[in-house]
């Protein structure tokens, strides 16, 4: 899936934008039993009940693709027989009204879920969209569809006290707006089944959500989809940064590292200005590409393609985002750090001035300390 086929499904999330007739769900207590099961019809809610169970669900759609929104993909045998796909696969057909398969899913979900000491609300909805056509200009046709994407959206979210929001009755099994008590928070755990990619459905994908990337609850992918969990975007940058250090030894200097960094900043800069709706990703080979630019030599290119391919995946496609603080270039040496735009980072250098390393900045006009402008000596003071 790309931005645009993201934001063309998120905009549906709206009042009468849908097709969503009924919501489904389980609240669940904090030592993993059901207290109740939720099977309303929006159609019978108020305006901000409906509206909240929307957002709710559309929350699972949040946040950015190669962090929060995760490709899982499924492999032939999977999709043929396997029994995770196959719940997935029943659970959209008949559109979620089979309360016996609902109730697997709740069960494999629970089983498979860290909520802490949190009690959660499970929610899934089943929607069908007519894909308009879209013209050469990029408008969308709204009386023009051959295509129908049937799909559900699924959304894990914990139950706090806090503002006002969408709660869970447990003496009527209903969702309703509150403004004290237990109150469903934005999702932590998320999915839409099957991805939308070409706008269409694609059944070897699904589209995974997590609210911290950092935490990336492999669990509930290994269990709820029987697929290994891919690495979060964490692990993803210290696997990089190990397989350059490693790979590349004492080749592995601070200007190799600012050069490979400027490449890859300046590849996310062209693609944003492209407006390209594709994910921009890059390969263990492209940065081989880099590292061959900046004159390493062919041995230590191949052990880090070879480390990233046992750590990420043969040809894995990483976020560029995932690997690079794009926005800020840090330097640590001891207890002292050194921040610099990534734009300049280029004027930091490192140098052996009688027998030390150091790591240089330039001086000019305008050098502050603590706020206060202060003059630098041209000469070192002379010792006494």
């Amino acid at each position: 899936m790309n931005t645009k086929e993201l934001g063309e499904l998120r905009r549906r999330f709206r009042p009468h934008k849908n097709a969503i007739s009924h919501v489904y769900g389980c609240y669940v207590g904090a030592t993993k039993e059901i207290i109740g099961e939720v099977d309303q019809s929006l159609a019978l809610l108020s305006e901000d009940d409906a509206e909240g169970c929307l957002n709710l669900l559309k929350k699972a759609l949040s946040g950015g693709l190669g962090r929060n929104l995760i490709h899982v993909g499924f492999t032939t045998q999977q999709v043929a027989e396997g029994a995770e796909h196959k719940l997935l696969r029943e659970l959209r057909d008949c559109k979620l009204k089979d309360e016996s398969l609902r109730r697997r899913f709740y069960e494999t979900v629970i089983q498979n879920v860290d909520m802490g000491e949190e009690n959660f609300l499970i929610l899934l909805a089943h929607d069908t969209y007519d894909v308009p056509f879209r013209s050469k200009n990029d408008d969308l046709m709204d009386d023009s569809s051959d295509t129908v994407y049937s799909y559900l959206v699924c959304a894990v979210c914990p139950m706090r006290e806090g503002k006002p929001g969408l709660g869970y009755i447990p003496a009527d099994n209903v969702l309703h707006m509150k403004t004290a008590g237990q109150l469903a928070a934005p999702p932590e755990i998320g999915f839409l089944f099957p991805a939308f990619d070409d706008r269409a459905a694609n059944l070897y994908s699904t589209l995974y959500y997590v609210h911290k990337p950092e935490f990336i609850h492999g669990e509930f992918i290994e269990g709820v989809f029987g697929v290994e969990a891919p690495l979060s975007a964490p692990e993803q940058k210290e696997a990089f940064e190990s397989a350059l250090s490693d790979a590349l030894g004492v080749e592995c200097s601070m200007e190799l590292v600012q050069a490979v960094h400027e490449q890859m900043r300046e590849r996310m800069e062209f693609h944003k200005e492209s407006q390209d709706p594709e994910p921009l990703t890059v390969t263990a080979k492209d940065v081989g590409g880099m590292l061959r630019e900046c004159g390493i030599e062919e041995e230590r290119v191949t052990a880090f393609q070879d480390y990233c391919g046992q750590r990420l995946g043969e040809d894995a496609a990483m976020d560029p985002a995932n690997l690079i603080d794009s926005k800020r270039f840090q330097i640590k040496a001891g207890e002292i750090t050194i921040t610099v735009k990534p734009e300049l980072s280029g004027q930091v250098e490192s140098r052996v001035l009688e027998g030390r390393k150091y790591i240089l900045i330039p001086a000019g006009e305008g050098v502050e300390v603590n706020g206060l402008a202060v003059e630098l000596e041209a000469e070192p003071a002379a010792k006494i």
